[in-house]
């Protein structure tokens, strides 16, 4: 038996080519769950003088866990978010950020300063902004996707270029109001209008939690589905699938999670395409039950270790989501080179 024949006898018909390739993706989440359970111990024991499992121990690691929490919430939201959205636009450089969901959460916070200036954001309880801003993103994201996937000529490109111009559009209006602020109301604008770990408000964790625990799992049952989904239309609904159905489900999953993870901790554009990107890439296989998780412990890896680095280690915390998004704008840009187009 000749070497090709040997080679061609070893693959096998699943989400793995190989064994071999089953015991590489096994090693990886191995690998990245114990990164992510070394972060966790780090973030928890890193300057912290008392014995370990004290009770003060635990009292000061208590209080460092709540950015524990916000950072696997909005890792979570951005990997089956992205992950997700790619697998219906069939595009794995565009991101749910292009539908214009960060410019609507930035005209929403100008707005507030530009009609009702500083005081009138301290007066609206926090409770009440981020229901209203999340609320805003998701009703206009479904209102976009009914309006165009639903109609006579309903295109799933029109819809992207349609957000696109909104977005655009929305940019240009915030920018418009920002520059007849006063110096003083830009400023506290300005510190609202950048992703920021640190001044996420944990008070809603008690409602952001289970919504995204709700939307995760949806989109996790639906992991077949999406399978065929990512074969195309037509290939897909010869399969029994319906499939606007379907991309009409997933968008709406995908933009309650965009919602939660905008509303807790401001944009992040670059992140979802980073982690996305590098779990295609490790995984190597077309099963999303073996890219959502991988996709989100690597956004954790990455985030996390960001977080402990910038915060204990260069004490930059600031400084944070700056440089993730940074460095997911450094891939983003080598893709499209390497690739050449959208």
């Amino acid at each position: 038996m000749s070497a090709d024949t040997l080679a061609h006898t070893d693959r096998r018909v699943g989400p793995y080519a190989s064994p071999a390739h089953r015991r590489r993706y096994i090693a990886t989440v191995i690998g990245l769950t114990i990164l992510a359970v070394t972060i966790v111990a780090l973030l928890m024991s890193w300057d912290n003088p008392y014995e370990i499992f004290s009770e003060r121990w635990w009292r000061i690691s208590t209080m460092r866990s709540s950015a524990l929490i916000v950072i696997a919430l909005v890792t979570f939201c951005q990997a089956f978010a992205t992950v997700a959205f790619q697998t219906v636009t069939q595009n794995r450089i565009i991101t749910p950020s292009i539908m214009g969901f960060e410019s609507l959460y930035i005209l929403i916070q100008t707005s507030i300063v530009f009609f009702f200036g500083v005081q009138g954001m301290v007066s609206l309880s926090p409770l009440t902004r981020f229901l209203l801003q999340s609320g805003m993103m998701v009703l206009f994201a479904v209102l976009l996707y009914s309006w165009l996937l639903s109609g006579r000529f309903g295109n799933l490109h029109i819809m992207l270029l349609v957000g696109i111009i909104l977005g655009g559009g929305m940019g240009a209006l915030s920018t418009f109001m920002q520059q007849m602020l006063d110096p003083s109301e830009f400023d506290v604008l300005a510190a609202r209008l950048f992703g920021n770990i640190g001044k996420a408000n944990t008070d809603f964790l008690w409602l952001v939690i289970p919504i995204c625990a709700v939307a995760g799992a949806l989109i996790w049952l639906m992991s077949r589905r999406l399978n065929l989904v990512a074969l195309g239309s037509e290939v897909s609904t010869n399969l029994g699938l319906h499939h606007k159905r379907q991309v009409m489900l997933t968008l709406t999953l995908v933009s309650v999670l965009m919602a939660m993870s905008t509303s807790l901790i401001g944009p992040m554009t670059f992140l979802g395409f980073l982690v996305a990107t590098l779990a295609y890439s490790v995984t190597d296989t077309y099963d999303h039950r073996r890219v959502l998780p991988v996709a989100w412990l690597l956004g954790f890896v990455v985030l996390g270790g960001a977080y402990f680095l910038l915060r204990h280690v260069l004490k930059m915390v600031d400084t944070v989501t700056v440089i993730v998004e940074l460095v997911g704008g450094l891939v983003f840009l080598a893709v499209i080179l390497r690739k050449g187009r959208l």
